[in-house]
């Protein structure tokens, strides 16, 4: 699209002339057609092919399908012409065609195609092929809008639909769930002359209770009563269908009733379906499972859509076990699955990071013969995304391309997403590229996902340069959007500029919610602007409706740090005018507060008070209570309430132990610093590295009457949870005094205890490794990186930064003998160290070695057809190139059509 965009600006015609994308991307098709096949080889091609048609199996013909596979709809009219009056063998070409060439494939083209050969007045293929095109279209609303816009503009020119053709759209409509629509082609036809039948009214019926016009759709029963038609099991199933539609389920069982006593319109199957629909939507899945059973007693079995049904209510209440015994039971009983049950399923196991499982279900698919869709396919690479393995998405999106699954621009918004997870948004920004040349345009939610990925990494100027580009390119920035760019300002310590973009949002009707007034009042009270963020707070509060304290826990934050007591009350007090109910959030800042200000009885009375308020304290609760206990020297008492949270039922995380571990520690007391380690491996909690600095620091300091590394605790939250903070500046200056003194055997010993509480000692090395690089202890770290690989342990940490110094010290081969020593032990290297040696090696001018190692990365991610999967990765592997990246952003920019 993009070239023929190009072409189109050359010769002076701009997109912003054409009336409707239809039209415009109907030029295109034309423009590139006219382009690609000039008169005279339009003659011969197209004589070429209709030899072929005289032959027996001529569908068969290898070298026609060749010849075909780039013909343009210019070529196919000619062909088609040259049948004359075999109307048959028109259509059948007509159809043939639109499958086997590339410029046929999509639905523009098939309507540019349609529009040539009705120009000539073949009417028999073109009512015919508009039928075939009618089906074909009946996958997306989209597309079905397309060709009705098409077939408007041939009735304008005098060519009128016959009742097949007006048939079939009624019925294509009502599948989409277009029922205002299909009451307009409806009126088309009787203004045509047709006598609607049967079938078309009960067709028109469906299609307006699928959209809840019960109204209309009675009106429709009468004329059929009415005309002498009598009412069937089809048409009191819509009715059903249109009360469960409009959420009145009381009168779609009355309509049930109704049919259960008349012998003419018995409920089926479908009948049966759509009040289970109905229940499973009201979230009345009990009823739905019993109605279930009354089918099957009635002598109705269960379909693949009741199955179906019911599987997804499972699914969107998390019940997948339920769901996956449903589906077993649905095969047992002989009822076979279709693709949307299997992508219900899919999508379920996927948003709960069971993609193995998912990819299982994806093969089982595809052995019972079924082809996945678009939305199966987007449900697995999105999984893949999440879970950071974005080489099998790629290769999913080659399969998918493959198999004739054209991507749509969600599917390539999961990628980028994926991406920015990985923390390449470079990469996401490139991949635009891709969107543009599959004839796609970024939507919102991509422009957001790559401010998103900006933010987060830090490159606030390129997140701001795609912001501007949005709406360059036509596309409104949403709430989101500027949410987006408002907090990454704050976090920057910019809030004067986020209050920029927080006029512009407002002016441009965009109302604000939560969510961004939080982001505006945390960004000023964490630069000391609390003055500034309690006055925009309460104009802002003016216009918005407040659901919860998020944002006025952010004030109770910054006086609870400045030990500011009395205003940390009057905004408690102002929680309360408000009418909102302090949150577990807002009562553990005030705990906090107390303990900071040394007032230990007050803050566990407020515990007291927490809990009478029906508010019970969660794991941060205790945390700041333990951490206030142990800093005051009541360690005892600490220990105490930590044990009495197992009982509460509240669980204490990795922060709560490492508070213990470093009182017990501090106080020289090691052998309880370890009894809590030990607790803690016990519960499933896994160390981290403020224990290991701390147990470490207490073995190089047992010789010494002082000296213990000191991690100070204190607390820090956000508008949503509250949650313990490390000094880092602090933590970081103690740790490296400790790894300076350290000697190799102290982590050694630190490593037996560590294993003798069932710890990790793979994680202990990772945090080893990486702070004796840190420390500039480099050959000790690389020697025992290598010593544990060879022993059958993978630190993937510790391997990361070995090699991201050989790369870096350009060590080339010492690298390359490092992946080989990996890789012989059986261990793969995440994708990150890949890409980093890939481009060192590469860059090093070692091209072979590149090169095997590109082969190995595919052979270890389990990737079979290797060049199918090349050209959709092989950015990955390449350096980031900023300059280049925002060139095509550019280019995005002035070459969007604008309509």
């Amino acid at each position: 699209m993009l070239i023929h965009l190009t072409k189109l600006t050359k010769h002076g015609v701009r997109p912003s002339v054409f009336q409707s994308p239809y039209k415009y991307n109907l030029f295109c098709v034309s423009f590139s057609s006219y382009n690609l096949k000039l008169p005279e080889t339009i003659n011969d091609t197209a004589n070429q092919v209709s030899a072929f048609l005289n032959k027996p199996n001529w569908q068969q013909n290898d070298f026609l399908k060749s010849l075909v596979s780039h013909m343009t709809p210019h070529v196919a009219y000619q062909v088609i012409l040259l049948q004359g009056n075999d109307t048959h063998q028109g259509v059948r070409f007509f159809n043939w065609v639109c499958r086997h060439s590339t410029y046929c494939y999509d639905v523009e083209s098939r309507i540019l195609l349609l529009n040539l050969v009705a120009s000539c007045a073949l009417h028999g293929v073109v009512h015919k092929a508009i039928i075939e095109l009618i089906k074909a279209c009946s996958d997306g609303e989209e597309n079905i809008l397309k060709l009705i816009d098409a077939l408007d503009e041939l009735r304008e020119v005098g060519f009128r639909l016959n009742y097949p053709c007006y048939s079939s759209l009624l019925m294509s409509l009502a599948k989409l769930d277009l029922g205002f629509l299909a009451y307009k082609v409806y009126v088309k036809m009787v203004a045509d002359g047709f006598v609607v039948g049967a079938i078309d009214h009960r067709t028109m019926i469906n299609a307006l209770c699928k959209n809840g016009l019960l109204q209309a759709g009675e009106m429709f029963l009468c004329r059929v009563l009415k005309l002498g038609f009598s009412l069937d099991t089809h048409i009191c199933t819509s009715l059903v269908l249109g009360h469960c539609r409009a959420n009145d389920l009381q009168e779609a069982f009355k309509v049930f009733e109704i049919m259960s006593k008349e012998d003419e319109c018995k409920p089926n199957s479908v009948t049966f379906s759509t009040l289970i629909h109905g229940l499973c939507d009201a979230g009345r899945l009990e009823e739905a499972f019993s109605l279930k059973e009354d089918m099957c007693e009635k002598g109705c079995q269960p379909s693949t859509h009741t199955y179906t049904v019911l599987i997804k209510a499972l699914c969107d209440f998390a019940l997948t076990g339920k769901a996956l015994s449903l589906f077993d039971e649905m095969i047992v009983k002989g009822c076979k699955p279709n693709v949307h049950t299997y992508t219900v399923l899919i999508d379920r196991l996927c948003r709960e990071g069971k993609i193995c499982e998912a990819n299982g279900l994806f093969k089982k698919m595809l052995q019972d013969g079924l082809f996945p869709g678009i939305v199966t396919y987007n449900a697995l690479i999105n999984g893949y995304c999440k879970q950071g393995r974005i080489i099998a998405a790629f290769e999913l999106l080659a399969l998918m391309e493959k198999r004739k699954c054209k991507p749509n621009i969600r599917t390539y918004n999961e990628l980028m997403d994926g991406l920015c997870r990985m923390n390449k948004s470079y990469k996401a920004l490139h991949l635009l590229e891709r969107v543009v040349d599959n004839g796609l345009f970024p939507d919102e939610v991509t422009y957001n996902i790559l401010m998103d990925g900006f933010c987060r990494e830090g490159k606030l100027n390129l997140a701001l340069k795609i912001f501007n580009s949005m709406s360059l390119a036509g596309l409104v920035p949403d709430g989101y959007s500027f949410t987006l760019i408002i907090d990454g300002l704050c976090k920057q310590g910019k809030p004067e500029l986020a209050n920029g973009f927080f006029g512009l949002m407002v002016k441009k009707g965009i109302s604000p919610d939560e969510v961004t007034i939080t982001a505006l009042t945390d960004g000023h009270c964490k630069t000391g602007q609390t003055g500034d963020a309690l006055m925009i707070f309460e104009r802002m509060v003016e216009n918005t409706i407040l659901r919860t304290p998020h944002v006025l826990n952010s004030f109770l934050d910054v006086f609870c740090k400045e030990n500011k007591l009395k205003e940390e009350y009057a905004m408690f007090g102002k929680i309360l005018k408000y009418g909102l109910v302090p949150s577990v959030v807002t009562y553990t800042i005030l705990i906090d507060g107390l303990f900071r200000a040394g007032k230990i009885s007050p803050a566990l009375s407020m515990l007291e008070m927490m809990k009478l308020a029906g508010c019970l304290p969660n794991v941060y609760t205790y945390t700041v209570v333990i951490n206030g206990l142990c800093k005051s020297g009541r360690v005892k008492e600490a220990e105490m309430l930590f044990f009495k949270m197992f009982d509460l039922g509240v669980y204490p995380n990795h922060i709560t132990y490492t508070i213990l571990v470093k009182a017990h520690a501090n106080a020289s007391r090691l052998d309880h610093a370890l009894k809590i380690v030990s607790i803690m491996v016990t519960n499933g909690c896994q160390l981290n590295s403020h224990i290991y600095s701390t147990l470490l620091a207490g073995f190089v300091s047992s010789n010494k009457a002082s000296g213990l590394l000191s991690v100070g605790s204190g607390c820090h939250r956000d508008a949503s949870s509250v949650h313990m903070e490390h000094h880092d500046d602090d933590y970081e200056h103690s740790l490296n005094n400790v790894l300076r003194e350290m000697d190799v055997e102290h982590a050694f010993r630190l490593r037996n205890e560590i294993e003798r509480c069932g710890g990790s000692t793979t994680d202990f090395y990772n945090f080893l490794i990486v702070e004796l690089c840190k420390a500039g202890r480099l050959v000790e770290a690389d020697s025992i990186a290598k010593d544990i690989v060879k022993s059958g342990l993978f630190p993937d940490k510790a391997i990361s930064i070995i090699i991201e110094y050989y790369c870096r010290e350009h060590k080339y081969n010492s690298c390359i003998e490092f992946m080989n020593l990996i890789l012989n032990n059986g261990f793969v290297p995440s994708l990150a160290s890949y890409c980093s040696v890939i481009q060192s090696v590469y860059n090093g001018r070692m091209k072979e070695e590149a090169e095997r190692l590109v082969s190995d990365l595919f052979r270890y991610s389990g990737i079979e057809e290797k060049t199918s999967v090349l050209h959709d990765i092989e950015f990955l592997l390449r350096g980031d190139e900023p300059e280049k990246y925002l060139d095509l952003l550019n280019v995005l920019d002035r070459q969007r059509p604008i309509f």
